[in-house]
């Protein structure tokens, strides 16, 4: 299979950066579309060029670390899937490629197709957890929980944080994964405690990262690798009306 990529090349952050065109040959339907890239950055360090810099760890979809915009789409057009787990069955030979990173203003570009996104794990600092006693691991049936809350919850924890949501919504709205993340908490009668203080620090956090509102376009559950549903930004949202109200009768009193 061979191919034309148009990869977005950048030196630093205050580089302005462009799109360079290379061409791929001996591509295999087989690989995946970040073995394809290996193959081209063997080429390039063969050629004594500089290889393309991009993200990757576990390449089984678990870390998502791999975010890439393929032709427009993060995580490119297989539904519910990562750019390790995207495979080139699903082009043709002789097909243009574009290779972007993640855009959204809280994600700079560190260089090519690498991106910053700590703006995720100062969000989670600020309330990602529960605070329980550490100990003996107790046992499965020592806390009843119903299983449609634990399957929620776990539907909900499944957000691997790789920041595709941001990347498709035009606001760059970070409400799919903060919304996740409180989710997985508020289904569970451990996450209890801190209910109302985790989603009001956790919201307050995302606004102050610079990430923009929701606008109910959807577009961040169409591209999801996890499938997390916007149903949780409902749920978000209800959680932060009831913890804003709370907290403004406590400073009325």
């Amino acid at each position: 299979m061979k191919l034309k990529l148009h990869i977005w090349r950048q030196k630093s952050t205050q580089d302005k950066g462009k799109m360079v065109t290379y061409d791929v040959d001996d591509i295999e339907e087989d690989m995946s579309f970040l073995e394809m890239l290996d193959v081209l950055n063997e080429k390039l360090i063969l050629n004594e060029e500089e290889p393309v810099a991009f993200d990757h760890d576990c390449r089984e979809g678990i870390c998502g670390a791999c975010s890439l915009t393929i032709n427009g789409i993060p995580h490119g057009p297989e539904k519910e899937t990562t750019i390790c787990q995207l495979h080139m069955r699903h082009f043709k030979d002789g097909d243009e490629i574009y290779v972007e990173p993640f855009r959204a203003r809280a994600f700079p570009v560190l260089r090519d197709l690498v991106t910053d996104r700590t703006a995720f794990d100062r969000i989670m600092q600020a309330g990602g957890f529960v605070s329980a006693n550490t100990g003996g691991i107790p046992d499965a049936n020592a806390i009843p929980i119903s299983k449609k809350d634990a399957d929620l919850a776990m539907d909900n924890a499944a957000c691997i944080g790789c920041g595709a949501c941001v990347a498709a919504c035009k606001n760059a709205s970070a409400m799919l994964f903060v919304s996740a993340k409180v989710a997985q908490y508020a289904y569970l009668p451990q996450g209890q405690t801190e209910r109302k203080r985790r989603v009001l620090n956790m919201v307050a956090q995302m606004d102050r990262e610079g990430f923009g509102n929701c606008t109910n376009y959807y577009e961040c559950e169409a591209v999801c690798p996890k499938g997390i549903s916007v149903a949780s930004i409902a749920l978000m949202n209800r959680d932060f009306l009831r913890a804003s109200l709370s907290e403004e009768k406590a400073l009325d009193r």
